[in-house]
């Protein structure tokens, strides 16, 4: 079957609730639409009827997170004008594990109004799974609970429809009714909410305040505070916890398939928002240490020091081809060493030492799992192989199964070795050794020299010739052939020390060409690629998260040319889409289409997306501290290219205001005790 499609949809979130509806406020039941509540769809029908007809939609506006708003028209009811006199206005409001709807029915007739209103309600407790495949559920039954109430149940969840002065019907044709009379140019307003009740929930809303600043940037380019003020709420919107510590947030990866913890997109989403502050990535970092692997099982992919990959309340079924994850999976190549270069940059924003010390015995844990279970052939490369036959082919950030392309389009075979997951254990072997010395720890001259064989290592397995010269492959096959398509994944590799200087370059270069970055942002693969296509999930589309990392490497290198026209590529996208950055978006170029294309089934708000905004403005900003050093160094991208910016950032728990003016120039206030301004570094070596 095919999976429904999700781009026209409006989306509201406050994980680990989402409601998908149309566009004019209804919840029909087609597709994904519904609410969904910790991976259950809890509510598959929530239609709203004036008299028996459904009212004229004439639009909708997106509120605060968890928060929408839908306007629309009973024509038939009223004074026969030309204007209409009645109008809808349905308020959506979420919690974590329900949601309100406030309907007003607002006259500005000259003569009195009555009319019926009903909400047809519907569940089906799908799993998010099957939606996600196609499929739905069989609707169970409404019963009554007194007046305005129903419920619903099914194992461990029960769900509560209270219509406050409704008459409620129960069973199969389940609603609420309202008999509403309006004086002339009179207002009523009616109410229902939905309460979830979950006893086998694995996440849960966070106990804690907020955990990151807001930024207050200005900036000539109004675009970049719009899109950061729109992707702060969507993040809002993304916190999530466990049952057990409340009190340690992670992100969510996005909606609706994926609210709950995922390792790789967590991670990056912490690491993005550092400029903000350091809770959240401590609260990541705590969660992924609890659930670190400590066994060796090939059906999770669990390994002794493994980050893991995905968790959810139950197996979860890939496809229809026996697919099928365990709850806790750890099926992922790259998070282990994500993870131990987050613990290293937190601690370079300031993190206090005593959370980095806790934190200790789960970095030597990473680190053994990077020397002992991560290049299982013994070729000096992490790759990955799927041993059960029933988890994900591809283990990278790109997933899908068919990702892994070689120029003239062919498939890889397994195992891979990704180019841009080699960087990843470089910067983390460079990472971890600096945590090993700062905190007193054995074995730092290991791993950088371990960092250094794998460079040199790169360099002889990976660059291929292409016909815009050498370049890093996107990955070595099972016959360790180097897989000679010119992708995104190499822009990864900027800023992880992997690369030497010319190299980089090289590097930077290739991403600005026009296969690559004629766009909305960075292609994940060329154009000129034979498994190059637009609307492919992996190898065409446009990423802003991908494209984020990007331009966080080249600025971090001093490539600001490249890196100013990816940004303004992603500003762009954001424009379209109503600064509300989707998981992906088409890759076709601008002079073919003039503004970007929707991806159709991309989830919007995705994490890792809305923290793009951060990205930005940071490397707008140049800020780079090392908390530990008591040293910060400061170097926007040259030529100020978004114009004349102001962001207040965090660094050590402590406000900081950046200016950075017209001609390029810069000024830091609000640094901390003991943190002083140095001298910026030269474009000839990697920024901190």
């Amino acid at each position: 079957m095919l999976q429904p499609l999700l781009h026209d949809l409006v989306s509201t979130v406050m994980a680990p609730a989402s409601a998908l509806s149309d566009a004019d406020g209804q919840i029909r039941q087609a597709g994904v639409q519904g609410l969904f509540c910790a991976d259950r769809r809890v509510l598959s029908q929530a239609r709203l009827l004036v008299d028996g007809r459904e009212p004229e939609s004439i639009g909708y506006a997106p509120g605060a997170a968890g928060q929408a708003r839908f306007v629309s028209l009973a024509r038939w009811l009223g004074d026969r004008t030309i204007d209409p006199t009645v109008r809808i206005e349905r308020s959506r409001e979420l919690s974590p594990f329900g949601m309100g709807e406030q309907v007003e029915i607002v006259s500005t007739a000259a003569s009195p109004v009555t009319a019926t209103v009903t909400v047809e309600l519907a569940c089906d407790f799908a799993a998010v799974e099957a939606v996600k495949s196609g499929r739905s559920g069989t609707p169970v039954p409404a019963g009554a609970a007194g007046d305005g109430r129903l419920t619903w149940h099914a194992d461990t969840t029960q769900v509560t429809v209270t219509g406050h002065g409704a008459h409620a019907t129960a069973g199969d044709g389940a609603c609420l009714r309202w008999e509403v009379s309006l004086p002339p140019r009179g207002r009523a307003t009616l109410r229902w909410e939905l309460a979830v009740e979950d006893s086998a929930v694995v996440v849960v809303p966070p106990a804690a305040t907020l955990e990151w600043s807001q930024p207050h940037v200005t900036a000539d380019d109004r675009r970049v505070s719009r899109l950061l003020d729109q992707s702060l709420e969507d993040l809002r919107s993304l916190r999530l916890a466990e049952p057990a510590e409340p009190g340690d947030t992670f992100l969510a990866a996005g909606a609706p398939w994926f609210l709950t913890l995922f390792g790789r997109d967590s991670i990056w989403a912490a690491r993005m928002l550092l400029p903000l502050g350091t809770r959240l990535a401590a609260g990541t970092l705590r969660v992924l240490a609890r659930r670190q692997g400590r066994r060796l099982d090939p059906d999770s992919g669990e390994a002794p020091g493994k980050i893991m990959h995905e968790l959810r309340r139950d197996a979860f079924d890939l496809n229809d081809k026996g697919g099928r994850l365990p709850a806790a999976y750890y099926g992922t190549i790259d998070a282990t060493p994500l993870w131990i270069s987050l613990l290293h940059d937190a601690w370079r924003w300031g993190l206090p030492d005593s959370e980095v010390r806790a934190l200790l015995p789960n970095l030597q844990a990473a680190l053994g799992w990077l020397a002992d279970h991560a290049d299982p052939d013994g070729d000096g490369f992490l790759e990955y192989i799927d041993s059960s036959g029933r988890g994900l082919a591809n283990q990278g950030w790109k997933d899908s199964g068919d990702s892994v392309r070689f120029h003239d389009g062919r498939q890889a075979e397994p195992p891979i070795a990704l180019a841009e997951v080699q960087g990843y254990a470089h910067q983390a072997a460079l990472h971890g050794a600096a945590l090993l010395d700062a905190f007193d720890l054995p074995g730092a001259d290991r791993w950088r020299d371990y960092a250094g064989a794998l460079a040199e290592r790169f360099r002889a397995a990976f660059w291929v010739d292409g016909p815009q010269g050498p370049f890093p492959a996107l990955a070595l096959d099972r016959d360790k052939r180097p897989v000679n398509s010119l992708t995104s994944n190499i822009g990864h590799l900027l800023g992880t020390g992997l690369l030497s200087r010319e190299e980089s370059a090289r590097v930077a270069g290739l991403l600005a060409s026009p296969g690559m970055a004629e766009g909305f942002g960075l292609r994940t693969m060329s154009s000129e690629e034979g498994g190059f296509s637009p609307l492919s999930y992996h190898c065409g589309s446009v990423w802003p998260h991908d494209t984020a990392i990007v331009i966080a490497g080249l600025a971090r290198e001093g490539f600001d040319e490249q890196a100013t026209t990816l940004a303004e590529g992603l500003l762009a996208a954001a424009e379209s889409f109503g600064y509300r950055l989707p998981e992906l978006f088409a890759g076709d170029a601008r002079e073919q289409m003039g503004r970007p294309v929707a991806y159709p089934a991309s989830c919007r708000p995705q994490a890792w997306s809305a923290a793009a905004a951060v990205v930005i403005a940071h490397a707008a900003t140049g800020l780079y501290p090392d908390v530990p050093a008591g040293r910060v160094e400061l170097r926007p991208l040259s030529g100020a290219p978004l114009g004349a910016l102001t962001a207040g950032l965090r660094v050590a728990d402590a406000e900081v205001e950046v200016r950075v003016g017209h001609d390029g120039t810069a000024t830091v206030k609000g640094l901390p005790p003991g943190v002083r301004l140095e001298e910026a570094v030269t474009p000839s070596s990697p920024r901190p």
